[in-house]
């Protein structure tokens, strides 16, 4: 094992996502800015986060809240000007926080000037920067591909007589990435932001870049049910995660690589088999391929020991694991497993070997908001009505005290406060040495100070229908036993590995902290503990 100077920021660091229209809002109208984001870096540090990564800010008409891009080097005005920015970022570098800017490579806005070029003429010189095809003979599209937000993944432009494909809204044409003119401009928007000082990208849906060459229809889906979206009816083996993609994503990391100390992470919903592949042969893909395991498996205690296994033994010599637990695509963790098991899941994120990814308002313990059906916004949950698949609720705006509109905006916000947050929120929690809060802080700050957590070792040592147990090492430093019990009831565990004895130095439970543990260990429901081993 390497000591620590000898990893990456983004190996050993804290990423914490922020929504931007969510966050803060500087100028009263309801909607969170750049401005605001520079407000709140100091509780960012206070926090102990070491990189933010920011979704789209680019401008956009909002079709999809700025995953539609018009212009991929500018900043939208809601959010405010590129000075702005640059001020964000100065500050943010002064305070040791790095910098991680939403890439959307996969698609523009349908009013990008690309896109207005490529629909202006079947010889436009941009018509093949997307993808265009002739209707089929009755006139119909030209293959059963879906859109990800509902109906057909083909739009028909009466102008030209052809359908362009979008995998989302028809207002978002994808970019054919297999012309290399489009490889090189998005190369170049890459280069952009680098020259500023970014500290790299997350690049969204980037198992969708390249489609199959043939067009070929996806197959059904067996194992499709009603209340799914109805993306879902097929399986998108052609339309995703086509093997040319991998030769695009090491093109990315070489222009990262061109500058010191930048990074890449992928967005990609796959298998475990298939995400490893996004590492790239020699570690010269993605540096962290999204893994959303915890996002997506049942909370079972089985499950997600398997799971986890699964992921270390898979993983790519050289290859850094990492650990998500929520976005602002995915409902909130504590409307998943409540309020309790969500204390739990810091402590499993914030323990697990590799880097992990905080979504904003989380560390306070925030619920997905139900938003009523006439204030729905999210795309999604506006084409496929009935379904509950609006993203809003997890999208509500960060609660920051007691004040009105929980001090996210003197205006009324771009959506609904949840109902609690005069008592779930910073301010309070931050005077509540056993708040959700709290216990994110002291995770973090174990986790900052300890090799063991840092870059050590990942040893299973349990797991049954309950609970889950595993060993943190590194030479030469302190070793770590964490204990989850993932149940409401009382677990009872006697681990016969080695000689597990040590203190408990930190506990969801404070009453615990400073106890002895042996081989037999007895926990509440919804308790975890970290023990400090004897060495």
């Amino acid at each position: 094992m390497l000591n620590n100077e000898s990893y990456q920021w983004w190996q050993t660091g804290i990423i914490y996502q922020v929504y931007p229209r969510s966050f803060q809002d500087s100028n009263a109208d309801g909607i969170g800015d750049l401005k605001g984001i520079t407000t709140r870096l100091d509780y960012l540090q206070w926090l102990g986060v070491t990189a933010i990564w920011i979704s789209p800010i680019y401008p956009s008409p909002m079709a999809d809240f700025g995953y539609d891009i018009s212009d991929y080097t500018g900043i939208h005005p809601l959010f405010g000007s590129m000075e702005d920015f640059e001020q964000l970022l100065q500050e943010a570098h002064r305070r040791g926080i790095r910098i991680v800017l939403d890439l959307v490579p996969n698609h523009t806005s349908d009013q990008h000037p690309w896109f207005l070029e490529s629909r202006s003429s079947l010889n436009n010189p941009k018509r093949d920067w997307y993808i265009w095809k002739d209707p089929c003979e009755d006139g119909s599209a030209p293959n059963n591909w879906l859109s990800v937000f509902g109906g057909s993944a083909w739009e028909w432009d009466e102008n030209t007589k052809q359908y362009y494909y979008h995998a989302f809204l028809k207002e978002q044409p994808d970019l054919n990435w297999r012309n290399p003119e489009v490889q090189e401009a998005m190369y170049n928007v890459m280069r952009f932001w680098l020259d500023k000082g970014v500290d790299g990208f997350r690049v969204d849906v980037m198992w969708h870049m390249v489609k199959d060459n043939q067009f070929r229809n996806n197959p059904v889906n067996p194992g499709y049910e009603e209340h799914q979206a109805t993306y879902e009816k097929l399986l998108p083996v052609y339309s995703t995660d086509q093997p040319e993609v991998h030769g695009i994503v090491r093109d990315m990391r070489a222009v990262l690589d061109s500058y010191s100390d930048r990074m890449m992470i992928g967005e990609i919903y796959l298998p475990i088999h298939k995400l490893i592949t996004y590492y790239g042969p020699q570690n010269n893909g993605a540096h962290l391929p999204f893994n959303f395991m915890l996002l997506t498996l049942p909370w079972e205690p089985l499950k997600i020991a398997a799971a986890i296994a699964k992921y270390e033994g898979a993983l790519p010599q050289g290859a850094w694991p990492n650990w998500v637990l929520g976005n602002h695509d995915q409902p909130r963790i504590t409307s998943r497993v409540g309020i309790q098991q969500a204390r739990i899941a810091a402590m499993l994120l914030l323990t697990l070997r590799g880097t992990p990814t905080i979504y904003y308002g989380d560390e306070i313990g925030m619920r997905d908001v139900p938003i009523p059906p006439e204030e729905v916004q999210d795309p999604q949950g506006l084409n496929m009505p009935g379904k509950n698949l609006s993203r809003d609720p997890q999208r509500t705006p960060m609660q920051w005290d007691n004040s009105e509109n929980a001090g996210f905006s003197p205006a009324k916000p771009w959506l609904r406060l949840s109902a609690a947050y005069k008592r779930i929120n910073v301010e309070r929690e931050k005077n509540n040495t056993d708040s959700h809060l709290c216990l994110y802080k002291r995770l973090i700050a174990l986790r900052q100070r300890e090799p063991a957590f840092m870059t050590g070792d990942y040893k299973p040592v349990h797991a049954d229908h309950q609970a889950i147990a595993y060993i943190r090492e590194a030479p030469g430093a302190a070793k770590f036993l964490v204990v989850l019990n993932l149940s409401h009831r009382p677990c009872y565990l006697h681990i016969e590995h080695q000689q597990i004895k040590g203190t408990v130095v930190l506990s969801t439970s404070h009453e615990l902290e400073g106890s002895a543990i042996n081989e037999s260990i007895n926990l509440s429901g919804d308790e975890g503990i970290i023990v400090s081993l004897n060495l």
